[in-house]
């Protein structure tokens, strides 16, 4: 069996976070004429980091000077099997586009959640392009203890301000009184264009037309196969149970506590260093959750998460 390349691979990102970067490969190359994220070969004794400067320099005529890791995928083509690292890259000094690329035939930037516009794209780049659609700030619902009406009200509030995914929650609330919930939920959502994951319960999902279900750290444990829904996700608290979230190709995963929260002050939470280790290697986006506020955002990106989940400071 051939060994595993080692490849870093840049998903830059302009400043609303929401544009990216691809690439294509010039004639003369395996798979000339395709799209994907720039990057290239981590050298021995080099690392993935490194590379990843190096390359973009080499590339794009760019000096990196905000980075950090985001997910990795394992992919084996004809030619070779790659471990692809991703990632996010923020800043950068130099222009981008004044001249050709140095090393790639074109390049274009694209919207996360829109369909391409360029094509072929590597099959390996291709899961990649759903990860970017993922809003990177997660609501999840209390409305067992703010009650119903407040958190509609500041439901709308959020929306308005650019919130974009939701979690249902409340599994406490009288079945007929969660589905009705439900239901304005997920209108109100869609209408300003946001996402809404369930948790737990799948025909609740169906009847209100949700985007999603997120499973609970048991219901994970218990799953066979990954659910009919266009995204899944799911509550972790080890890296065990995200490599198992990623196994069952789910679409992202919630690690907690990362910080106290008022519910378990007692609980210092994982914090930002072992959040860190338990994501690492992590082949689908990880929120983190648990003593977050919006302004922890950046932070958390740092650490290598692709967001934050919010209970009480969204």
């Amino acid at each position: 069996m051939s060994a595993v390349v080692e490849v870093a691979a840049a998903v830059m990102l302009r400043a609303d976070g929401r544009e990216f970067l691809l690439a294509q490969r010039p004639e003369g190359k395996v798979y000339a004429g395709y799209w994907e994220f720039p990057g290239g070969k981590v050298e021995p004794g080099e690392t993935v980091r490194a590379a990843l400067v190096r390359e973009l320099q080499e590339e794009l005529g760019i000096t990196v000077t905000a980075c950090s890791p985001w997910l990795t995928r394992q992919f084996t083509y004809p030619h070779a099997t790659v471990r692809l690292n991703f990632w996010r890259v923020t800043a950068w000094d130099g222009e981008i586009g004044i001249t050709a690329p140095l090393e790639h035939s074109a390049f274009d930037w694209l919207t996360g959640g829109e369909a391409p516009h360029v094509e072929p794209i590597l099959p390996a780049n291709a899961p990649i392009l759903k990860a970017l659609s993922l809003p990177t700030t997660m609501a999840i619902t209390m409305a067992e203890s703010e009650g119903v009406e407040r958190q509609l009200g500041r439901l709308e509030a959020a929306l308005a301000d650019g919130l974009r995914l939701v979690q249902l929650r409340d599994k406490g609330l009288p079945p007929a009184q969660r589905l009705r919930f439900a239901e304005v939920v997920v209108r109100l959502a869609h209408d300003a264009g946001a996402l809404v994951v369930i948790n737990d319960d799948a025909e609740i999902a169906r009847r209100v037309g949700a985007d999603g279900l997120h499973l609970s750290s048991g219901a994970l444990a218990a799953c066979a196969a990954r659910p009919d829904f266009a995204w899944v996700g799911a509550s972790c608290h080890t890296a065990g149970e995200i490599a198992r979230a990623g196994e069952l190709q789910l679409d992202y995963a919630l690690l907690s506590p990362v910080l106290p929260t008022p519910t378990h002050p007692e609980n210092p939470g994982l914090g930002w260093a072992e959040f860190s280790q338990r994501i690492s290697g992590n082949t689908l986006p990880v929120l983190a959750l648990g003593g977050m506020k919006n302004e922890m955002l950046a932070g958390a990106q740092d650490a290598g998460a692709h967001g934050i989940a919010l209970m009480r400071g969204w």
